[in-house]
C-alpha cells in the first residue's frame, strides 16, 4: 500500500498538489490506532477519490478474511477478494494479490486448525538476536548453550527458603 501512496504522491507532486504529504503513517496504521487528533485528516483524506484510498480499502477488507471459519468460505471470499485486487489497476496491490494466490492452500489450513507460527517466529526471531549480539561463537556447542539459556525458560532467580528453616539472628 505504501507503494501506491508513493507513486499516487510523486504524480500529485507533478501537478502542484502535495495533499500526501506527511501522511505515510496514517495510511499504514490500523484504523483503531490512528491518533484521536489525525482522525479529521484521515477522514478529509479518505472522502477523496485517491489511490492510495482504494488501496486502503481492498487491504482492510482482506482483514475479514480471517474471520471465516470453513474453508470453502473462505476460499469464497478470497476469490472475490483477489478479483478485486487484480482488478483494481494498482500494480503493487495485483502483485501482492497474486503472491497471496500462491500460497492460498496454506493460508486457508488456518480456518481448519486455527493456529499460526507466531511463535515459531518469535524463537527465531530471538536466536537471531542472540546470535546477532555475541558477534560470532568459537564454536557450535557455545552457540547452543547461549540459545538455550536466552530461550530455555528457565528460572534463574534464587528461590527463597520456608520460614522454618530461616536463621532468626537474635
Amino acid at each position: 500500500m505504501d507503494k501506491v501512496r508513493k507513486q499516487e504522491h510523486r504524480a500529485l507532486m507533478e501537478e502542484g498538489n502535495n495533499i500526501l504529504k506527511g501522511t505515510k503513517y496514517l495510511w499504514l496504521w490500523n484504523e483503531k490506532n490512528i491518533p484521536p487528533y489525525r482522525w479529521t485528516e484521515f477522514e478529509h483524506l479518505r472522502s477523496l477519490d485517491l489511490k492510495v484510498c482504494r488501496a486502503r480499502a481492498i487491504k482492510d477488507n482482506l482483514r475479514n478474511l480471517w474471520n471465516y471459519h470453513k474453508e470453502g468460505w473462505m476460499r469464497r471470499y478470497f476469490s472475490r477478494w483477489y478479483f478485486w485486487a487484480t482488478h483494481s489497476r494498482l500494480g503493487p496491490i495485483v502483485k501482492a494479490a497474486k503472491s497471496l494466490k500462491s500460497h492460498i492452500d496454506n493460508i486457508v489450513t488456518y480456518a481448519r486448525h486455527r493456529i499460526t507460527n507466531a511463535l515459531g517466529e518469535s524463537l527465531n526471531s530471538k536466536i537471531e538476536k542472540v546470535k546477532r549480539l555475541a558477534c560470532g561463537y568459537r564454536n557450535r556447542d557455545h552457540y547452543k548453550t547461549a540459545i538455550y539459556f536466552h530461550c530455555g525458560g528457565l528460572d534463574l532467580y534464587p528461590r527463597r527458603k520456608p520460614a522454618a528453616f530461616q536463621v532468626i539472628n537474635a
